[in-house]
């Protein structure tokens, strides 16, 4: 996926400050809860009570390799959950991605909770729960990262739960032989199993931290996004959660992450074991070490382990199951960035390159494509090469997501669109970067100060506040309004397809943009 950030080196250097600006101090009475598997004790700043490094499941190692997760096992005494837990295994780490983790591991499956509850007082009144699913492009993203940290969000009202799930090879290879063991004939999907397993732990087991297991939204980015509408579109995840958020991507109709059939999956599973492991069998494969098996995928630039149509997870393609209104009917709250094509592949002539894609890609349509994304002049040009490359990696499949959900759905959706242009970031060069895909992350998070070499302004501050209203208050809701907010109407067309516009001057106004999906869903939408 496309991410823009620091360099992993420099990440390192400030690895220790940006644990300290975001971290919770313990404080002298550590709090402690008991769950289904034990005892635990976690650490306070003396408003936020966090525990770290939870395990939902079994570690996915051995004969669990490439399985759903299975329950954890119980513990005896108190077990402290102070430090995350280690992200799963993973090669390609986006510039941007700095962990406070131990390192990559196959045992990996571990939650973190934020809670503001009084958890020595037993209340009957219960916060929502909001579970965050990071991206990564299914390849990379752990739950550690300082900008995902829930301490601020918790601030609103609400519990913060964030997983660990199975990414590349380890959460989506597919073979005949797996398929053959799964009591469902199904295979591939193990990391979104693992985000359905730790929903089925909360509802568990968060009451005990002061959430409401009745009041559970799920809500990622990039990849997390994707996971969103995939965990909307699975029958088994139907009643584990009540709303979603779905920030940049959809699984619907994308030339960023394509879902394919198992058949197809499974057969480009059994060619990589044999041309890349020398495997000819699934006992074979679960023998080799971790290591091995990433190296094989990271040697392999053009082979992209994601979810696929496996007949069990995902009985049928999202948009399939959508179209028939079989998806989790909740309220939605989706949207994307102003700049998602930013850092894609650069022209020297902009009028030239969209002519050039205009003629290739939609032949006798192409004047109609170049009034969508004009070219007037060199300016109008990057801008229109910059929308359709943001379009065509995640915007147009939010866009099928939403569509899709208003089609067949009951519930109320709010749509948005982050333009906020990132501040000058001097390991960025001199210019502001933009509203790239991933910056509102830190804004949701309310976790500007996970990047303390970076100039915050007071509109971003200002920001970020309003955001965590906007996301708790639809959380609690199911309606991100409230008082002293702008107001942001619901997406439908009664309201003109309105869409709340989140900047230094956030305003809803209506879609100017809905003849460019229009358009591409002839082309694109399956």
């Amino acid at each position: 996926m496309m991410r823009l950030g620091l360099s992993s080196a420099v990440g390192a250097v400030l690895f220790t400050a940006l644990f300290a600006s975001v971290s919770i101090r313990g404080a002298a009475s550590a709090p402690t809860v008991k769950i289904d598997t034990g005892k635990l004790e976690g650490k306070t700043d003396g408003t936020i009570a966090a525990f770290l490094g939870v395990p939902f499941a079994k570690p996915p190692v051995g004969d669990l390799r490439w399985k759903p997760p299975m329950k954890p096992v119980k513990w005896k005494g108190t077990r402290k959950a102070t430090e995350f837990g280690a992200r799963c295994m993973q090669g390609r780490i986006y510039d941007d991605m700095i962990f406070r983790d131990p390192g990559p591991s196959e045992d990996c499956l571990y939650l973190n909770i934020w809670t503001p509850a009084k958890l020595e007082k037993k209340s009957k009144d219960k916060l929502p729960v909001m579970v965050w699913i990071y991206g990564g492009g299914f390849g990379a993203g752990a739950t550690s990262e300082p900008r995902q940290d829930g301490t601020n969000l918790a601030k609103e009202g609400v519990v913060v739960v964030s997983m660990n799930y199975r990414l590349g090879i380890f959460g989506f290879f597919a073979h005949p032989e797996l398929a053959k063991e799964s009591s469902h004939n199904a295979t591939g999907n193990y990391g979104l199993m693992d985000q359905s397993a730790a929903l089925e732990w909360i509802k568990r087991n968060i009451a005990q931290f002061g959430g409401d297991p009745g009041n559970v939204t799920i809500f990622g980015e990039s990849a997390g996004s994707f996971s969103v509408s995939e965990q909307m579109a699975s029958p088994v995840s139907k009643g584990l959660f009540h709303k979603a958020i779905g920030e940049s991507g959809g699984a619907f109709a994308s030339h960023a992450l394509p879902t394919r059939a198992k058949d197809q999956a499974a057969e480009d599973g059994v060619k990589f074991a044999k041309e890349h492991l020398n495997a000819d069998t699934l006992a074979a494969l679960r023998a080799l070490p971790a290591q091995k098996l990433l190296d094989a995928q990271l040697a392999d630039k053009h082979r992209w382990f994601a979810p696929n149509i496996d007949g069990y997870f995902l009985p049928e393609s999202p948009e399939a199951i959508f179209a028939a209104g079989k998806q989790s009917d909740v309220p939605l709250l989706a949207g994307w960035n102003r700049d998602e094509g930013a850092g894609g592949p650069t022209k020297e002539n902009f009028a030239d390159a969209l002519k050039a894609i205009a003629t290739k890609d939609f032949a006798a349509k192409s004047d109609e494509f170049l009034k969508l994304y004009p070219a007037d002049d060199e300016k109008q040009g990057k801008r229109s090469l910059e929308d359709y490359q943001g379009d065509s990696f995640i915007a147009f499949s939010t866009w099928r997501w939403i569509e899709a959900q208003s089609k067949t759905g009951k519930s109320p959706i709010y749509r948005y669109r982050f333009d906020q242009d990132h501040p000058k970031d001097p390991k960025r060069g001199p210019d502001e970067a933009g509203a790239y895909h991933s910056a509102e992350i830190e804004f949701v998070f309310g976790a500007l100060d996970s990047e303390n070499w970076i100039s915050w302004r007071d509109d971003d501050h200002k920001l970020t506040d309003l955001i965590r209203k906007y996301w708790s208050n639809f959380a609690k809701n199911g309606d991100p309004n409230g008082a002293g907010l702008p107001q942001w109407p619901k997406y439908s067309p009664d309201t003109g397809y309105e869409v709340m516009h989140l900047d230094a001057d956030s305003k809803a106004q209506k879609d100017t943009h809905r003849a460019r999906y229009e358009f591409l869903s002839a082309f694109w939408a399956k």
